[in-house]
């Protein structure tokens, strides 16, 4: 039977976004009430039904972060992090001595650069945007592209891209190893001061494995704290996971499916265009497809998308609750093997102002007192 919605003079904002029937018990309403119950339970099987479709692979449910755990292969140490810090932050990895892993990945800005795209070597301009690197241990691929399977790995690409730090590994060993101040950390690091490249990746990767978000106040509400959510927070919650289907790609305690999609935006045979995923694997399916970003400190890590498109998390819902582009072929592009097909996850979803304001409200409770590393106070001479 259906339950009868009651509202205050203060919740009647939620008329309409919180008769929140569940869409896959077409039977059930839910009052904010209801639902601030049910979510701050800290009992997940107590919880509404997701909206998810049946090509959904490997979901999870929202959650909590777990415990991070580091590789067999890099076990984590004190002594390798502070080395791997001291890297990320040494400009002197790059060609011009000018630019190190934080120039891109910046504490102070959400762990990325706040621009629409970053600026490397001679302020040559790349063509995506830098993905924030905080919670970054919870992946299982790596860049908007997935081109590199591990951190240790990635940790390798921006020192040799030429439009990033546009340095030789072989130049860059060879710079650290001359640093006197090195070889101590590189001792206390690894049991000896012998410089080399996959040392240096792996204290890098060990440092960034430690860059982890605390606990915001969704955290605290699904843990059993029912005062951490407002009613619109609530709502938007609920919206989230179900009609509002952003739970299809952003699941897991990460909101991320660590999959890749087509969100529409391959400015394919245009000016911008970047065929994503393709890039890497050449298969056709993959044309357009880019890894699903977490959501965790969205509200401090714009602007977003994968080439910077919106300084504003509302131009994203609202892009979004339109369906994203979806561009048909036209003529010759009928047969084009290539041309790229927006995810089928994407739907218009007719989502009313009073609920795009409720979702993007329950975006900002998933965004934490952010962890701001502070630089070394001195690098090693």
């Amino acid at each position: 039977m259906k339950k009868i919605i009651g509202f205050t003079v203060l919740s009647f904002l939620f008329v309409g976004l919180v008769s929140l029937k569940n869409h896959q018990d077409d039977e059930k309403y839910y009052s904010v009430a209801d639902l601030k119950k049910i979510y701050s339970s800290g009992d997940v099987s107590k919880w509404p039904k997701p909206t998810v479709d049946s090509s959904v692979v490997n979901f999870q449910d929202l959650g909590v972060l777990p415990k991070v755990t580091f590789p067999a292969e890099n076990p984590y140490s004190e002594a390798k992090r502070d080395l791997g810090k001291i890297l990320f932050f040494d400009p002197r990895l790059s060609k011009s001595g000018q630019i190190s892993c934080a120039s891109c990945h910046d504490p102070e800005l959400g762990w990325g650069d706040g621009k629409r795209v970053s600026h490397g070597h001679d302020r040559t301009p790349g063509s995506r945007n830098s993905k924030p690197i905080i919670n970054v241990a919870y992946s299982t691929i790596f860049f908007w592209d997935g081109r590199a399977a591990s951190l240790e790995d990635q940790a390798r690409f921006p020192i040799v891209d030429t439009k990033e730090m546009n340095n030789h590994m072989d130049i860059a060993v060879k710079t650290i190893k001359k640093i006197k101040g090195y070889q101590p950390l590189f001792e206390k690091a690894f049991g000896d001061g012998k410089v080399t490249e996959e040392k240096i990746f792996k204290a890098i990767a060990t440092f960034e494995r430690t860059v982890v978000s605390r606990k915001s106040r969704f955290d605290k509400f699904i843990e059993g704290d029912s005062t951490q959510l407002s009613d619109k927070e609530v709502a938007g919650l609920h919206l989230f996971r179900t009609k509002a289907r952003c739970i299809n790609c952003h699941n897991s305690a990460l909101f991320s499916d660590n999959q890749f999609h087509n969100a529409g935006l391959t400015y394919y045979g245009r000016k911008y265009e970047d065929l994503g995923r393709y890039n890497i694997t050449k298969n056709a399916d993959d044309v357009g497809k880019f890894r699903t970003p977490s959501l965790r400190e969205v509200g401090k890590t714009g602007p977003y998308m994968h080439n910077g498109l919106f300084p504003e998390l509302r131009g994203v819902l609202n892009l979004y609750n339109a369906g994203m582009p979806n561009v048909k072929p036209k003529g010759e592009q009928v047969n084009d093997k290539l041309f790229p097909k927006t995810s089928p996850l994407l739907k218009k979803l007719e989502l009313d102002k009073e609920e795009l304001d409720a979702l993007e409200a329950f975006l900002q409770s998933i965004t934490s007192v952010i962890y701001r590393e502070p630089a070394p106070e001195k690098l090693p001479g």
